[in-house]
């Protein structure tokens, strides 16, 4: 079975709201880049609406013809906006029961915080995570929890009621950069892995791969799929979008 490769579009909202309008195009450029190859959209609605807005997420349910992957903190109330341009933040809740987006990563970040950095502890977080899992899964939504690289939670969140997690691969990312070998690094997750196939759960990764790093990762047993958003978004900025496409799906293992 192929990887999917979900491109993350965050930064591109970034771009345009630094100044007021629709510059450069949301929709648009998703468009472009599901044309260009690419098998999902990924976006990460934050209660400060920093990126990706909460309007834009019906917006681009509408338009994608690929699953849409909406992540975010399932806590999250809503959030009043600081811009009069912009509708306030309902909650990732609310959010999540208008939309029923195709997949839902659950990931524990807190308002403050520049980008995910760390997965859930379920031997904490699950009382508080059971009842929202089962809500979206009768949303009709695959449930994915942003998990870190721990064989010992995977049963905890099979238990739980998850369908699959997205393991958090900055510190993999991390180790390559420094000069590490990519296929020595790879022994927390590779064991993650396996323990995730063992308890029926399906797989996902994400967090600072890229061109360099992800030839190797794609070896981990039952990797499903991969999001990439801000290297990516690096890459288009020399190579363009569709050839940004083709170069992470051949780097998924995919013919060009």
């Amino acid at each position: 079975m192929s990887i999917a490769l979900s491109i993350n579009i965050n930064k591109i909202a970034l771009i345009r709201n630094s100044r007021p309008g629709d510059y450069p195009d949301l929709l648009g450029h998703a468009q472009r880049i599901v044309a260009a190859g690419a098998d999902g959209i990924t976006v990460h609605p934050r209660p400060d609406q920093r990126h990706v807005r909460a309007s834009d997420v019906p917006a681009l349910a509408a338009v994608l013809a690929v699953e849409l992957n909406v992540e975010g903190n399932p806590h999250a109330g809503p959030a009043r906006s600081a811009r009069a341009d912009v509708a306030d933040y309902p909650g990732f809740m609310e959010l999540v029961r208008a939309v029923r987006p195709a997949q839902c990563t659950l990931v524990p970040d807190g308002d403050g915080q520049l980008t995910s950095d760390h997965g859930f502890d379920l031997r904490r977080d699950a009382v508080r995570l059971a009842p929202l899992v089962a809500e979206m899964r009768g949303l009709g939504s695959r449930v994915s929890l942003f998990m870190d690289p721990d064989p010992e939670q995977m049963r905890l969140a099979a238990e739980l009621g998850a369908d699959r997690v997205e393991l958090y691969t900055g510190p993999y990312a991390a180790a390559v950069a420094r000069g590490a070998d990519p296929a020595s690094a790879l022994g927390p997750w590779l064991e993650t892995a396996q323990a995730a196939q063992e308890a029926g759960l399906g797989l996902n990764a994400g967090h600072d791969l890229n061109l360099k790093n992800l030839p190797a990762f794609r070896a981990l047993p039952g990797l499903l799929e991969v999001s990439i958003g801000h290297a990516f978004i690096v890459d288009a900025l020399e190579l363009g979008i569709a050839a940004t496409v083709k170069a992470y799906q051949k780097a998924l293992g995919k013919p060009g």
